[in-house]
């Protein structure tokens, strides 16, 4: 018995090591968001808004150190938002995710097999048909298709985390942050990992076994550093900065066709105004269609953090990050159907 226990600590401790100098290297792998030319070309886009800022005023001076200031504020690093958010990165990233990849792997796989009715997605993709001109025409028209339609499919699922009240009460720790930084945008709890798994995986994996059914084999779709070229333009296209107090909007009506980080910014905002918009990730078009599209001019109004929230957060630590929504959602079902109506904000009910 006592051999069991020490095997399976030994394997745990294996698997967390493995997990923490995997989330090290986040920086070099291309299906990161942080990876470092995402990065560097948010950087880029951060400096032409300084620069360009800095020309309208007569006052300011341009310097490495006042663009490190830009870029690195006070008002965000001073704040003890920004530092859970570091700290949950690595508490979450190696403790957490290990399910989400384990399921998002199951979904995806299972539905392809289902639907085909053949081998798994690794022998399939190895089936895969020599570029032609006719295969290159068939991967462009693929990857664009997959993508929209488990883009909507993700469009829905986050809809979904803000209607339904017990998904909502997961989703609020995405909200929860005052202060916005990249790392902020993995402040996510187990649970919305989970929808995301299951309901994204099983997307990839009916649209990839009805591509397999309908040409025969699998196409693969056009990659740069191992990642689709739509999502590769996504991210290089300033996407760090969705997750930052540098506010970005596309001209007219670019912004609804690719997402500009003002769009997300937009999407976090507590303002009443902003309150359950923009819930795109890759395509603002369904925000468009479903009228939950909002572009403002400047963001004179985004403040971010969980409507109707007074005096410091909740949110305040890891251990909390991941407690608070099932306290919240047990509180709920305790509640007796004949006790007096609650006055809920929308953070409480939404």
């Amino acid at each position: 018995m006592i051999e069991t226990v020490f095997s399976f600590i030994s394997a745990a401790w294996i698997l967390l090591t493995a997990q923490f100098w995997r989330v090290l290297s986040y920086p070099v792998m291309s299906g990161q968001r942080i990876f470092w030319l995402y990065l560097g070309t948010s950087v880029l886009i951060a400096y032409w808004i300084y620069y360009r800022e800095s020309k309208r005023s007569e006052h300011e001076v341009r310097s490495i150190t006042s663009f490190f200031s830009f870029l690195f504020p006070k008002k965000v690093w001073d704040h003890s938002s920004a530092w859970l958010d570091v700290r949950y990165f690595f508490f979450h990233q190696i403790l957490g995710k290990l399910l989400y990849v384990i399921l998002i792997v199951i979904a995806t796989d299972g539905l392809f097999q289902l639907v085909t009715g053949g081998p798994n997605i690794v022998a399939a993709t190895r089936d895969t048909a020599g570029p032609t001109w006719s295969s290159v025409m068939i991967s462009f028209a693929y990857m664009i298709v997959v993508i929209a339609v488990v883009d909507f499919v993700g469009f829905f699922l986050h809809y979904l985390q803000h209607k339904v009240p017990i998904l909502w009460e997961f989703h609020k720790v995405h909200h929860s942050p005052e202060v916005m930084h990249p790392l902020s945008n993995y402040r996510e709890h187990p649970i919305d990992n989970i929808a995301y798994a299951v309901g994204v995986g099983a997307a990839f994996g009916i649209m990839m076994g009805l591509a397999s059914n309908i040409f025969g084999y699998l196409p693969s779709m056009p990659e740069i550093f191992g990642v689709p070229l739509i999502l590769f333009l996504f991210n290089v296209a300033g996407y760090n900065l969705r997750h930052s107090h540098i506010w970005l909007r596309w001209p007219g009506r670019l912004s609804m066709i690719f997402p500009s980080p003002a769009h997300h910014h937009i999407h976090h905002s507590r303002h009443p105004e902003h309150l359950d918009k923009n819930f795109a990730f890759v395509f603002p078009l369904w925000d468009v269609l479903f009228r939950t599209y909002h572009m403002p001019e400047t963001d004179k109004d985004v403040e971010f953090g969980l409507y109707g929230q007074e005096g410091p957060s909740e949110y305040s630590s890891c251990w909390r990050l991941y407690y608070i929504p099932f306290r919240n959602i047990f509180a709920k079902l305790r509640e007796k159907p004949d006790a007096p109506a609650k006055v809920e904000t929308r953070q409480d009910s939404v």
